[in-house]
């Protein structure tokens, strides 16, 4: 198959086809040829095996042994393989390390190219193109994340305008595609949000090294196309010959931009499949405004489904996902990742889970039931795309006995009470699963299924005669075999011989030295033919054991035929009814979902946010949902929530800026995370971990906590601080929502207290946002004096001999200082350093105004002279008198005394 898409060239050259080239080789060389972009394996027998550059590649990527096999053009030509049944394995470790496979079958059975000639070569070529985006197999995708496939394509602008893109995104092993489209300041994050595996550009895009660098940051595989994919007009007619409709109306408004990026993702996905269409659903258009904006930077910030460490454990999505099915998790994640701006759409996804939240009973048994529903999108695109087996077919049997029972168990139990909109249309998808495809699928298959049609053995028994009688006739061989034995036995009055067989001489009759003999002279030597003498037997065959054996042979293959044959028209039974049960698949990933949620709810103590149009944000006792499940999980601490409100209250809209100060490790980041965490929670329909919270709606949130530096691109901390700030100040909106952390922190004291301080203006002023901001720089606090709807607040602590408590708790007001020092100590510094550390403080503290660095090296002792003060690394009496003490040891009486000592001992240090 030629492949016209051309992408980075991730399989190895090969020499062109030579005259004195085997016909096998002459033919790999020319598919080869075909697919030089792809590491090509090429099918042979039990193994793919791979030549030239290609095995090269493959033996260093996969840790293989690399051998050699012939010669071409007086060269050895370098080969290695991978067996069969193991190919998933290292097709995973290949497309993991970047690679495409260009997957070569045997097209034709070996048995019909002999026909053609003792030289002949069986019929090959490639089947399919494995690359990032269009993986299907069970073992090479993540069964609880969507395997994304995105094409971009830039739209045309207006001169002067800002550039656009519109983005068509497909998963082909579910059938979900989406259009959407963005301005390229929102890119990134539109990027960072859907995670695709692979991203396909037009050539004319594909050597922007801007747009390259988005790409690849977004962990993504780009992959160049011809530019005459993108056409709006292919899309177009693709699209509705694929959904078999004559207008795309009912789907959404398209614009021409999104339908080019349509059709180059369509065309694509036809290219690697080789002519073999996916399922597709109906796609979804993500309109405008209609999510909540989260940039690249505030994701990861956020941790909403990476940790910082780049696992899924620790995130926001760990912390959430009770969901009991594949399908339900992909679902959560999708919705978490795309948090709605519309509150009638939030308020019906609340609706649903506060139902379940308070039918305790109802959502058990949901939660149990659910367990047994297999995922039935991934089987049914496997099957449309020729890639299912027999365990596919009961999967999509299963999942429709959980969709019937789960759709009659929710109308029972909701008759009384009535289910709320999104339950509702989750019981109409699901009664609608086809009763008469699970009848035909339960008639037809046996208990037991194979992971592969050719197998065999999938169909039950006395479901096809013809079928039954075939499979009497394989499994009866061996009684057959064994009477025609007893048979020769007593006709040849030799008791020791044996019918046996292999795969050269098929059945034959098997005898000592001794007894053979007697089958070369009449009257057996005209019916015994001999084949073969070994050093202590002599084997012989006979007519009608030839004759038995083909008739076996046939009867086997003629079974495997008629379950083949079975099995292919199941599967058109069930793609007929394709659309119903995706349907049904999507209510079950959805009832999953909510069930989830609502478990976690009462699990963790969350609470239903009021959410509407308002400017609002009013959260009492709010949590951070990760660091609270750690707590419980390591020390069973619990978590002290803490109160946050912005907008509304008195004046035009209350407290919009709240500044946050108080020393480091005592929770500041904490608080600000957990608010904006709130945030994507509420807005993805979630209830949220607080006492109580009404969430105003939010267009755009920005979190700039920490910051690192990026040597690739020659920013340094601070800079890439800058960037992010700068991204908020020109994006943010009064509905939005912007927590910034440390503000100016990588340079100059006095640069950064500058530019911490404009930018606290500018969102108060010209934002006119809801703002966190927390910082070191206590000056800033005099502006909650100065700016109408700005407030103080700081986090609570308490000082101890020397030593500081933290209280976790956010109160009104502002911090004297960070007690930097106190916490330099906790975290190990020497003592030494400590000690100097104190006495710069005290003459920066005693300096009227900031004194010159000169200054203080001419005030201050050379830090050799520093000394630590008396007994600063000796413990107190009251430490010597807990040191002394054995509790083992000690008699009541004496515990008693040893305690009154101590109290005496810690009046007298207080």
């Amino acid at each position: 198959m030629a492949q016209d898409a051309t992408s980075p060239r991730t399989g190895g050259s090969a020499p062109a086809p030579s005259p004195d080239a085997t016909p096998m080789m002459a033919q790999y060389l020319e598919i080869k040829a075909n697919n030089a972009d792809s590491l090509l394996f090429y099918r042979m027998g039990d193994f793919y095996e791979m030549f030239f550059d290609d095995a090269a590649i493959a033996s260093r990527a996969l840790g293989i042994a690399l051998t050699k096999r012939g010669k071409h053009l007086g060269e050895d030509i370098p080969m290695c393989g991978v067996p069969v049944h193991a190919a998933d394995d290292y097709l995973q470790r290949l497309i993991a390390q970047g690679h495409r496979v260009a997957v070569c079958e045997q097209t034709e059975d070996p048995a019909e190219a002999k026909k053609r000639g003792p030289k002949a070569v069986v019929r090959r070529d490639v089947v399919r193109l494995v690359t990032p985006g269009t993986l299907t197999e069970e073992s090479l995708l993540d069964a609880r994340t969507h395997n994304f496939l995105t094409a971009l394509f830039r739209g045309g602008n207006k001169e002067g305008s800002e550039p656009s893109f519109a983005l068509a995104t497909i998963d082909i092993s579910t059938g979900e595609l989406i259009a959407a489209s963005a301005r390229l300041v929102d890119l990134p994050g539109e990027l960072a949000r859907i995670r695709p595996g692979e991203v396909l550009v037009g050539e004319d895009l594909a050597g922007d090294a801007d747009l390259r660098r988005l790409i690849g940051e977004a962990g993504a595989a780009l992959t160049p196309c011809p530019r005459a994919h993108f056409d709006s007009v292919r899309g177009e007619r693709s699209l509705k010959e694929r959904l078999g409709v004559a207008a795309l109306d009912a789907f959404g408004d398209f614009t021409r931009a999104e339908l080019a990026a349509l059709g180059g993702l369509l065309t694509y996905v036809e290219i690697t499949q080789v002519g073999r269409a996916p399922l597709l659903r109906p796609p979804r258009k993500e309109a405008a405004g209609s999510l909540l904006l989260i940039d690249a930077a505030t994701r990861t910030n956020l941790e909403l489904a990476r940790s910082n460490q780049g696992a899924r454990a620790g995130s926001l999505l760990a912390a959430v996902d009770r969901t009991v099915t594949a399908a339900g998790a992909r679902e959560l994640a999708s919705r978490l990742a795309s948090p709605l701006t519309d509150e009638a759409d939030v308020n019906a996804r609340l609706d649903a889970v506060s139902y379940l939240v308070s039918e305790p009973r109802l959502r058990g048994e949901l939660r149990a039931a659910l367990k047994s529903a297999p995922d039935l999108a991934r089987a049914l695109a496997r099957l449309a795309l020729g890639r299912g087996g027999p365990r596919d077919l009961g999967s999509v049997r299963q999942a429709i006995i959980a969709a019937l029972d789960l759709a009659a168990h929710l109308l029972r139990t909701g008759e009384a009470l009535g289910l709320p909109r999104e339950l509702m249309s989750i019981v109409e998808r699901l009664a609608a699963a086809p009763p008469e495809i699970e009848q035909s699928l339960s008639a037809a298959l046996a208990p037991e299924l194979p992971v592969n049609a050719r197998d065999g053995g999938f169909i039950r028994s006395g479901f096809s005669g013809d079928l039954d009688e075939h499979r009497n006739l394989r499994d009866g061989s061996r009684q057959v075999i064994a009477g025609l034995q007893a048979t020769y036995a007593d006709a040849t009055g030799i008791k020791g011989l044996k019918v046996r067989h292999n795969n050269v001489l098929g059945y034959f009759v098997e005898v000592t030295a001794l007894h053979a003999p007697t089958l070369t002279k009449p009257p057996h030597v005209e019916t015994f033919l001999h084949r073969q003498t070994m050093a202590n037997a002599v084997r012989f065959s006979r007519r009608e054991l030839a004759e038995i054996e083909a008739r076996i042979t046939s009867a086997a293959d003629r079974a495997l035929a008629l379950e083949l044959d079975i099995f292919a028209k199941l599967v058109d039974e069930v793609l007929g009814e394709e659309q119903a049960l995706s349907a049904a698949n999507a209510a079950l990933a959805e009832l999953d979902h909510y069930a989830g949620l609502a478990e976690l709810a009462v699990e963790q103590n969350c609470v239903r946010p009021k959410v509407d149009g308002s400017l609002v944000f009013a959260v009492e006792e709010g949590r951070h949902p990760m660091v609270e499940q750690n707590l419980k999980r390591g020390e069973g601490a619990s978590f002290i929530g803490n109160d946050c409100r912005l907008g509304g209250g008195d004046g035009e809209d209350g407290t919009r800026v709240l500044v946050v100060t108080g020393p480091n490790m005592a929770g500041k980041s904490t608080f600000l995370r957990q608010n904006a965490l709130i945030v994507v929670l509420a807005q993805s329909g979630c209830f949220v971990p607080a006492k109580a919270a009404h969430i105003g709606i939010v267009d755009r949130l920005f979190s700039r906590v920490g910051a690192a530096d990026d040597l690739a691109r020659g920013r340094s901390t601070f800079m890439v601080e800058m960037v992010e700030t700068a991204a908020i100040l020109n994006q943010a909106t009064a509905r939005s929502f912007v927590v910034l952390d440390e503000i100016g922190r990588g340079t100059a004291t006095f640069d950064g207290l500058s530019i911490a301080w404009a930018t606290l203006e500018y969102l108060h002023e010209v934002n006119r946002s809801r703002v966190l901001f927390a910082t070191h720089y206590h000056e800033l606090t005099a502006l909650a004096d100065k700016l109408a709807h700005a407030a103080n607040a700081t986090v609570e602590v308490k000082e101890w001999r020397d030593e500081i408590v933290f209280l976790y708790r956010v109160i009104k007001g502002a911090a004297d200082r960070s007690y930097g020092i106190h916490v330099a100590k906790l975290a190990g510094l020497p003592g030494p350093v400590l000690a100097r550390a104190g006495e710069v403080l005290t003459e920066l503290e005693k300096a009227d105004g900031r004194p010159k660095p000169a200054d203080l090296a001419d005030d201050l002792p050379l830090f050799q002279a520093a000394r630590m003060p008396p007994g600063f690394d000796e413990p107190s009496p009251l430490e010597q008198a807990l040191q002394g003490l054995n509790p083992d040891a000690m008699t009541p009486k004496e515990a008693l005394e040893a305690l009154y000592r101590l109290r005496t001992l810690l009046e007298d240090e207080a």
